[in-house]
């Protein structure tokens, strides 16, 4: 057994993994039983033992032979064991040849939660075999230890913990709900100052461009190492436009002169997701850092008529984003498209130079103020992440139990 990791209460005791709980087999035809619920990896959440969305043997296509589980058994991952996905079996069903079914002597919600533990997952993954694709094998998984406590002393410790745990997901659905707000805020708040000038004139996007539209260039990734350095989409998606988000494409740089990013340059995605199709970044760099792929469309505004910065903030608004996106076309099943046209055709409002500078002032504001915001709540959500782990380990020491940090954890749980 790999070594005891703490000192345990006077009841309680070690065991191996394989003493208290094995992998149980019950293999099955899928074809027998099309209605069932199928599990995989990808319907649990990691680290927290929450059952997402999934569907039956049917619908994801399951052919070869599975495990059948059942009611009570605990569901753990065997594939990337640092991921830390189990749970515990609210129904029958069968499971993805990268899951165990585990049958346990332990009262099954306990186990699942010290499987959960910092200190389980990192033996786990200490276990894991050397594979491009890592996974702890049944025998690794016999050797982890076990912190056993007296049966009624588990039942308390589950009690308690869940809990906790449930006053804890209530708080962190709050703060996720939080950053919606800020983000709808942020949105509303530009989509009215945008919209809603009483000074600005309509104008058709193609009359505020200094040039013509130009779609980029397709290639694919080199092999060598050696070429142009190219966007990906993600860097529109996302606004961020740095090396994460590039990719070195096999192109002569002579061929894709012309593509070359200019500071101020405004990139719309011609071709995406039905709600992505649309999206404008503005990029902020040196010239010639980059070029970019075929299904971006690049903008440059006119000096004369509008300033980049503006034209970015106008084209991001929701409602510009909306019209886009309602003039995208794509056969079904296909992605949706927008052509240079679309966009071109597109009225916006547009004020003098004095006016647009104080919406960009004004947008900078509430951006400023909206990313002040997330970031708290991030702060907020680690800061949640790390109770949860506090939580976990203090259960399988004993002190949860005996209550010698029940309440420190219930304030703590208060002021996330």
């Amino acid at each position: 057994m790999t070594a005891e990791p703490w000192a345990l209460p006077p009841s309680w005791r070690w065991a191996r993994f394989d003493e208290v709980a094995r992998v149980a087999s019950n293999l099955l035809e899928p074809a027998h039983h099309p209605d069932l619920p199928h599990i995989a990896p990808n319907h649990i959440e990691s680290e927290t033992g929450r059952l997402l969305p999934y569907s039956t043997v049917a619908a994801d296509g399951v052919t070869s032979v599975k495990h059948g589980f059942r009611a009570g058994q605990v569901l753990y991952s065997k594939i990337r064991p640092y991921l830390a996905k189990v749970i515990v079996a609210e129904f029958e069903g069968l499971c993805s040849a990268d899951m165990y079914p585990i049958d346990t002597d332990l009262e099954p919600r306990y186990l699942k939660w010290w499987m959960l533990t910092r200190e389980f997952t990192r033996l786990a993954a200490g276990e894991q075999a050397r594979t491009l694709l890592p996974k702890i094998n049944v025998r690794g998984l016999n050797a982890l230890p076990v912190p056993v406590a007296p049966a009624e002393t588990q039942r308390r410790i589950v009690e308690i913990l869940e809990d906790h745990l449930s006053r804890l997901d209530a708080a962190c659905a709050n703060l996720r709900a939080s950053e919606a707000r800020a983000e709808a805020w942020a949105q509303s708040s530009i989509d009215g100052i945008v919209w809603h000038q009483q000074d600005a004139r309509t104008v058709a996007v193609a009359d505020l461009l200094a040039e013509k539209m130009r779609n980029g260039h397709s290639a694919r990734a080199s092999a060598t190492g050696r070429g142009v350095r190219a966007l990906t989409l993600t860097a529109v998606t996302r606004g961020s436009f740095t090396d994460a988000f590039t990719k070195i494409v096999a192109v002569e740089p002579e061929r894709v002169q012309d593509l070359w990013l200019r500071d101020g340059d405004l990139l719309v995605q011609r071709s995406n997701t039905s709600d992505l199709v649309g999206t404008t970044a503005i990029y902020h760099g040196p010239q010639g850092w980059a070029i970019f792929p075929d299904l971006l469309i690049r903008l440059r505004a006119k000096a004369s008529q509008v300033s980049p910065d503006y034209l970015a903030i106008v084209l991001k608004t929701e409602r510009a984003h909306r019209l886009l996106r309602a003039r995208a076309k794509g056969l079904a099943g296909s992605m949706p498209k927008i052509d240079q046209n679309a966009i071109g055709s597109l009225l916006v409002p547009v004020l003098d130079h004095r006016g647009q500078a104080k919406v960009v002032s004004r947008v900078t504001e509430i951006e400023e103020a909206k990313l002040q915001l997330i970031m708290e709540v991030q702060t907020a959500h680690r800061r949640a992440d790390g109770l949860r782990k506090a939580l976990l380990g203090d259960a399988f020491s004993g002190r949860l139990a005996v209550g010698g940090r029940k309440l420190d954890h219930a304030g703590e749980l208060a002021g996330v």
